[in-house]
């Protein structure tokens, strides 16, 4: 091999581990620019979050942010436990008027109230504003229930019908027409009703604004409650709270707008919904309890209840014709039974006047008695003994 030859092999050499260099420099600076990245990503994050946590105000206080109140501990006394039951929280829930519906004069009544409510202030509250789906199953359900029993109502009123009928009652059989029409009109008018309201229910954008008011008590405003039970705590931040609540709710009257205390139940509810957005409206708290938490999504009514219902009001129907058709038969043989003994009981009081009647007057006596319908006589003897009486 010649000295240019291996001079051309040498430079080859040496450019190849140039350009593995240069590769392997271009590794690591692009791996040291992406830690960088990744370390300010991480960097925004905790800053972002420390800033919602602590919000600065006007003045340049930190002050907590709203979403806060929802870590908490348990709900007790109508009570959010936080911070290992070093804060206490109760919230009022408010429900105002149409400020745009109202004349000048309404308008400045209201902006005063409030402004006399703002001055009333001795402590600190917060604002949480929730939106939610309207939830029409409950009415629904309350409409169903409603007219089932309209229902039942007619099905009884048409059994005492049949039972006045038997009787031959038409005074109890025309009020009770009456009563059974205007069980009837409801009806109807329920079952309208019902029909708007699950057309309205399936509409997904009907939306309702609830707007609360978070009240917060830190036990250190107490002192030292080492000394104190749990129970004794809870007493103490009920009492605190309450008084503070009951304070708000007499000042926002002024500005028309009413409020009441969450209670416990209500309370799991704000919760369950804040912390459950996208199924909350699907599966309820109601249906979380209802099922101990372990029920399967369904929409569907229960089919063994539909058919135990179908099963009761039918056996419910035919019972009301069996006791129908049991009194106007029992009432039958009663009146023949009853028509045979006045029959019987002429016919003995003919027979001790037979000496003094003719055998022509007695036979046709006896044939009268043997052929009247007693029924009919005694319903024209009382009404001619009413008339008399009147």
């Amino acid at each position: 091999m010649s000295t240019i030859q291996m001079l051309n092999l040498i430079l080859i050499v040496i450019l190849v581990f140039i350009v593995l260099l240069g590769l392997v420099a271009v590794l690591l600076i692009f791996k040291m620019r992406k830690k960088d990245e990744s370390k300010s990503k991480e960097q925004i994050k905790i800053n972002s979050k420390e800033e919602n946590n602590n919000l600065i105000s006007r003045t340049g206080k930190s002050i907590n942010s709203i979403y806060q109140f929802m870590e908490f501990d348990e709900i007790t006394d109508n009570m959010i436990a936080r911070n290992n039951r070093k804060q206490f929280v109760m919230v009022i829930q408010c429900k105002g008027i149409n400020y745009d519906l109202l004349s000048e004069d309404e308008k400045n009544a209201v902006e005063a109230g409030f402004i006399e409510f703002l001055n009333t202030l001795r402590f600190p509250i917060q604002l949480y504003v929730q939106t939610r789906t309207l939830d029409l199953k409950e009415i629904l359900n309350d409409y169903e229930r409603r007219i089932t029993d309209i229902n039942d109502d007619i099905i009884k009123i048409n059994s005492q019908i049949e039972m006045a009928r038997a009787r031959g009652n038409n005074d109890v059989i025309e009020r009770l027409q009456f009563e059974k029409q205007r069980k009837i009109n409801i009806l109807e008018y329920g079952e309208s009703i019902e029909d708007y309201t699950q057309k309205i229910s399936e509409s997904k954008n009907i939306l309702q604004q609830k707007t609360y008011i978070v009240l917060s008590y830190f036990v250190s405003e107490f002192g030292d409650v080492s000394k104190y039970s749990k129970e004794e705590v809870n007493d103490i931040a009920f009492t605190e709270l309450y008084t503070r609540a009951q304070t708000l709710i007499r000042a926002l009257a002024s500005a028309e707008i009413t409020g009441n205390v969450l209670n416990s139940e209500e309370l799991a509810e704000l919760l369950y919904v804040a912390y459950n957005r996208d199924s909350s409206e699907k599966y309820t708290l109601k249906d979380a309890l209802d099922s101990d938490y372990n029920r399967l999504y369904s929409t569907a009514r229960d089919v063994m209840q539909e058919k135990k219902q179908r099963i009761e009001r039918q056996i419910e129907e035919d019972a009301a014709r069996l006791a129908s058709k049991s009194i106007i038969k029992a009432d039958e043989i009663t009146r023949a039974e009853r028509q045979r003994k006045i029959k019987e009981k002429a016919s003995e009081m003919v027979d001790e006047y037979k000496d003094e009647l003719s055998n022509r007057l007695y036979a046709e006596a006896q044939n009268q008695i043997r052929n009247a319908n007693v029924d009919e006589e005694l319903k024209e003897n009382i009404a001619n003994s009413t008339r008399k009486n009147v």
